[in-house]
């Protein structure tokens, strides 16, 4: 048996940049659906002369199956943190239905950041996307509409726990200012979400349940069908809720807004002073009867406290790394 031809050498910085683009393309192709590599190249070819092209066989493995490996090894470690970095997600769809979407949004939107932080960055937008597509819905349509409110949850749990910080505001920087002058910026880190499932408490619900799940596998005296896997958990219920999620001391945490609060923090994070964003809040407001300079006050007393609130000149300052001890990604919610 004649021994295969060795790639040829890269000479050049342009064919080591066209080898680099060929090995990528391979590596980042789609697996099958058996797990595996694809046996054609985008471009038709064989994947085995594609292989053959840049990586030589050894005494146990083919070049296409030496290439193969690290093919699986690059889809398993995305399809591995969205796994993670979305559990709430998981459990609305269900373990296969996640995975199938995982794949098919990788496939539409592959990694185009050097950090797997952002690999999530696009997944409310498709499943928007698929929302219109037939396949996908099936007699759930509203398990769509649920992961998606939980997509944007999550990400923002994700933006909360490394986005930039600024420095807050002090009580010289409203010093004798009208607020018909006085303007703030919110925190990088800070996310205003508006949505229509209770995906907070659902979230609570599932962590509570991982814990018990944990603690059981640990118990020695555990009874046969006292495992709390087997309990049914209910989905997100409809419900029009407000959330700001945020960071205090390395930690992540979310709050339910009354309406009037999510206005005016809207208002205020999209350059209103803050006597337009309270006017604007208080006249959209169905409430009666209402001390709405108390309210207010209490608000940003609130706010001024967990930091939220930065001066409008102020640019934000890149997050100060956490210690490992302290990069404890725990999300609670807010008392």
């Amino acid at each position: 048996m004649s021994k295969p031809p060795s790639p040829p050498e890269a000479r050049s910085h342009q064919e080591l940049a066209r080898l680099q683009r060929l090995m990528a393309e391979a590596l980042f192709s789609p697996l099958n659906a058996g797990w595996g590599m694809r046996r054609k190249a985008r471009d038709g070819r064989s994947m085995e002369t594609v292989a053959a092209s840049f990586i030589k066989p050894n005494d146990r493995l083919t070049s296409f199956e030496r290439l193969e490996i690290y093919n699986r090894q690059y889809w398993f470690r995305l399809l591995d943190c969205l796994y993670d970095d979305y559990p709430g997600v998981r459990g609305i769809l269900g373990e296969r239905r996640f995975m199938k979407l995982a794949k098919a949004y990788l496939s539409r939107h592959p990694s185009r950041s050097y950090s797997l932080r952002d690999l999530g960055d696009r997944l409310e937008q498709f499943l928007r996307e698929i929302s219109q597509e037939p396949g996908w819905t099936g007699r759930h349509p509203e398990l769509l509409l649920m992961a998606r409110d939980m997509a944007r949850f999550e990400w923002a749990q994700i933006v909360a726990f490394d986005a930039a910080s600024a420095p807050a505001i002090t009580p010289d920087d409203i010093l004798n200012v009208p607020p018909s002058d006085l303007r703030f910026n919110l925190q990088p880190y800070l996310s205003l979400l508006s949505l229509d499932y209770a995906v907070d408490e659902f979230s609570t619900a599932l962590r509570d349940d991982e814990a018990l799940r944990s603690e059981a596998s640990h118990a020695i005296d555990s009874q046969p069908g006292s495992n709390p896997q087997q309990s049914r958990r209910s989905l997100p219920k409809r419900e029009k809720i407000r959330l700001a999620v945020h960071r205090c001391d390395n930690l992540i945490y979310f709050k339910r807004l009354e309406p009037e609060a999510f206005r005016i923090l809207r208002s205020l994070q999209r350059g209103l002073s803050l006597e337009e964003a309270c006017g604007k809040a208080i006249a959209s407001s169905r409430r009666k009867n209402v001390d709405w300079a108390e309210e207010i006050r209490e608000c940003f007393a609130c706010w001024a406290s967990l930091g939220w609130l930065t001066p409008a000149t102020e640019p934000p300052c890149p997050a100060r790394a956490a210690s490992p001890a302290q990069a404890v990604r725990a999300v609670q919610a807010d008392p």
